[in-house]
């Protein structure tokens, strides 16, 4: 019989904990503005140097568990890569594309004025063109993915990333001048992936050298179980403080934006979920392929956004959207995986 996990007190009321941190958020931006303008200034290349200590919190706990001898094996496992690379980079832009383009030109032509529409289509462009690089350990976490097998995914799509976001969103796009803020991809993959893994090794190592494994897997890094969360948690505050006017100023398009970007949130979910189930791969590998496909890079995709098209462009407003839907919606994902695992072989 399956030992259950001890689910902690932030992770079982997690959706409330989110919401409040959104208002909260928010009302800092409007009332206290001094303190996501401060924060603003520590910044390099459109990356927030707050947020990604905050994102180390988050992922560091993951990166502790990532053993090295299993990372050696995830070859003999190609499956869980070839769905997260099809799914990625094959799928999710054009489905973005079509399902963007048919909410922004067709249904809503009514609510959404013609020039706005192409600002917003490409915003969503930029979302469906970055797969996620950090928060996708967060989730992973909470479906209880495996480390090693979901830093792998995430390594190899951040080298297809680096090769393949311009040419897609040129070609999406229609247009050939798409310049992308390399130093902000490049940056951003260091800070949320490299330098969280470095540590994670580091203090992997000297642990164990010192204290033993035992120690290690049932003391340790059971230390860090509310930091994931925790980090989540600072992160949306800072984050919705940052876009909390432009929210309070745009309520009916960004509704309407929304509407697509979770539509497509979840269809690709369940294509890369779907067709982990139809190869009868293991829950711990299955669940993280969904969830990278779900979820967006949005660092990336509200920087480059910002700068093709300004801070007050559609696009940028269709970005910020992004980060607004997806925690809630992967919230939701999240539990609908962990309450399907019994679909999946035991691994």
């Amino acid at each position: 019989m399956e030992k259950k996990q001890e689910i902690g007190f932030f992770e079982k009321y997690l959706t409330l904990w989110v919401t409040i941190c959104i208002m909260v958020g928010i009302a800092i931006g409007q009332w206290l503005p001094v303190i996501p303008e401060t924060l603003s200034k520590f910044e390099y290349a459109n990356v927030s140097i707050p947020v990604a200590i905050l994102i180390w919190l988050m992922i560091f706990p993951m990166m502790l568990k990532v053993d090295f001898k299993s990372v050696k094996d995830v070859g003999k496992r190609p499956k869980g890569i070839i769905i997260t690379c099809v799914t990625n980079w094959l799928i999710k832009p054009f489905t973005m594309f079509g399902i963007a383009y048919l909410f922004f030109y067709v249904i809503f032509k009514a609510l959404i004025p013609a020039e706005l529409a192409e600002e917003y289509l490409a915003g969503a462009v930029l979302l469906g063109a970055a797969p996620c690089t950090a928060m996708v350990f967060v989730w992973s976490y909470l479906t209880k993915g495996n480390a090693a097998y979901t830093l792998v995914q995430v390594a190899v799509n951040d080298l297809i990333l680096l090769v393949a976001f311009v040419p897609v969103v040129a070609f999406l796009l229609g247009v050939g001048g798409i310049a992308i803020p390399w130093d902000t991809l490049i940056l951003s993959v260091a800070l949320f992936v490299v330098i969280p893994l470095l540590a994670g090794i580091i203090a992997r190592i000297k642990v164990i050298r010192r204290k033993g494994t035992d120690y290690f897997n049932n003391i340790f890094v059971k230390k860090f179980n509310n930091t994931t969360v925790g980090g989540l948690l600072l992160t949306l505050v800072i984050l919705f403080s940052f876009q909390g006017e432009t929210i309070l100023n745009n309520p009916l398009h960004i509704l309407l934006i929304a509407v697509p970007l979770i539509l497509q949130t979840v269809l690709i979910f369940f294509v890369a979920y779907g067709w982990a189930k139809w190869w009868r791969l293991s829950h711990d590998i299955a669940a993280p392929a969904g969830m990278i496909g779900a979820s967006n890079f949005f660092e990336l995709a509200v920087a480059v956004a910002i700068s093709l098209f300004g801070l007050q462009s559609g696009a940028a407003l269709a970005t910020v959207v992004g980060v607004l839907v997806e925690v809630p919606i992967m919230l939701m994902l999240v539990k609908i995986a962990n309450n399907t695992r019994k679909w999946f072989p035991v691994s």
